[in-house]
């Protein structure tokens, strides 16, 4: 009877120790642009991008924990279980939004982290991170978990760049003119592999980049 090559004992370890290695947690910055690439008008204003049709369905199916709590109430899927993420990062910019919206807890089926120095927040669900972003996601992509979110701004995306794992851009038909854009960082070409691309009947196309 045949016998097969044995493995060095080393090559072997080496397999057992990379099996037991928890995978690192991933970064996606999932977010919703205009046409010319504006997250949000000059002041905020967020009411020129869709959420309809068949890519409220998408959504829905596929991401249903990046939906505020008040939509997925006002919905009837708040109870709906997370499909990706289980985190959530944002800026301070971001974060005001959401509250002048009515809210202190967009997000509370998600772990919530707020990136500012200065704000003050009253509501339990909300974890403000005054320290370096980049070294809490590392720390954080290093802890058992789904996917991490992160849901703006422009800023703090800006200083995440180099810990961006993937880009799921949806880019609305609209064009601003003027505003928040996707980054604002320096200028420093951060290379992305393109990994899928799909367009909705609202006009809206949803496009996958990974990080080289």
């Amino acid at each position: 009877m045949p016998t097969g090559r044995r493995l060095p004992s080393v090559v072997l370890s080496l397999a057992a120790t990379d099996r037991k290695r928890p995978r690192m947690r991933r970064l996606t910055y999932f977010i919703g642009c205009s046409v010319d690439g504006f997250i949000a008008g000059p002041d905020g204003q967020h009411d020129s991008t869709g959420f309809d049709g068949d890519l409220k369905a998408a959504i829905l199916a596929e991401h249903p924990e990046t939906v505020p709590d008040h939509v997925r109430r006002f919905l009837g899927v708040a109870g709906t279980p997370n499909k990706r993420f289980d985190t959530v990062v944002m800026g301070r910019g971001a974060y005001e939004a959401a509250r002048a919206s009515g809210t202190t807890s967009p997000y509370p089926h998600l772990r919530q982290y707020v990136f500012s120095s200065v704000l003050l927040c009253p509501d339990p669900g909300i974890a403000v991170v005054a320290g370096d972003p980049v070294e809490f996601v590392r720390a954080l992509k290093r802890a058992p978990g789904m996917g991490i979110w992160l849901c703006g701004g422009a800023v703090l995306a800006g200083q995440l760049l180099g810990e961006i794992d993937e880009l799921v851009v949806h880019r609305h038909p609209v064009v601003l003119g003027d505003g928040i854009p996707l980054f604002h960082t320096s200028f420093a070409p951060s290379p992305f592999t393109l990994t899928g691309s799909r367009v909705f009947t609202t006009g809206t196309t949803v496009t996958t980049y990974a990080k080289q």
